[in-house]
């Protein structure tokens, strides 16, 4: 196996799920925390703007042939994704009670994304280098060829449906009801 597979593999089968577990554990940190009652809907508004803005580069690297276009999403996305976190957690902690454990989780929420960003960064080096000048670079979009096992993307899109997107639906559902009884007076 060369060192590029590796590569890819570790983002496939290490990075990606472990940062989809992170995820989840941010989830239960969050119900745990009681956060409808405390820091409400606002915090899991920002918590889904989180998502999306890593759900860009992520569907990126799962269909698109990485080049200086896709690279360049993938760190405006990182970028936006540290700014609205920094927002998050200045918010949360001026709510509620942010626990050690939830802090430590947050701390793989955002090293796991510049994890993943570099790899992409080592394996495409040209790519990157010439959003400096120091290449050719293309900003085409095309489709990945080969494209990705269908089992893996269908596995790992299913997971982040079960594992993110409903969960985190779930707890703004549980915000926006909370707010309302708590304006309606009952």
């Amino acid at each position: 196996m060369d060192v590029a597979e590796l590569t890819r593999n570790i983002m496939m089968f290490f990075i990606l799920p472990l940062w989809l577990m992170a995820g989840f554990a941010d989830y239960l940190c969050h119900r745990a925390a009681d956060i409808e009652s405390t820091s409400g809907p606002k915090e899991s508004v920002l918590h889904l703007a989180q998502f999306g803005e890593m759900a860009v580069p992520i569907l990126a690297a799962l269909f698109l042939d990485i080049n200086s276009l896709v690279i360049l999403v993938m760190i405006v996305c990182f970028l936006l994704h540290e700014v609205t976190a920094l927002w998050d957690v200045s918010y949360a902690v001026s709510t509620r009670e942010v626990t050690p454990i939830e802090q430590h989780v947050h701390s793989f929420l955002e090293m796991l994304p510049l994890m993943g960003l570099v790899m992409v960064v080592v394996l495409h080096w040209d790519q990157f280098i010439a959003l400096f000048g120091l290449a050719s670079p293309r900003f085409d979009i095309t489709l990945k060829q080969p494209p990705l096992p269908w089992a893996y993307t269908t596995i790992m899109l299913a997971l982040v449906l079960l594992f993110e997107v409903l969960p985190y639906l779930e707890e703004l559902a549980r915000g926006l009801r909370q707010k309302q009884r708590t304006v309606g007076g009952g």
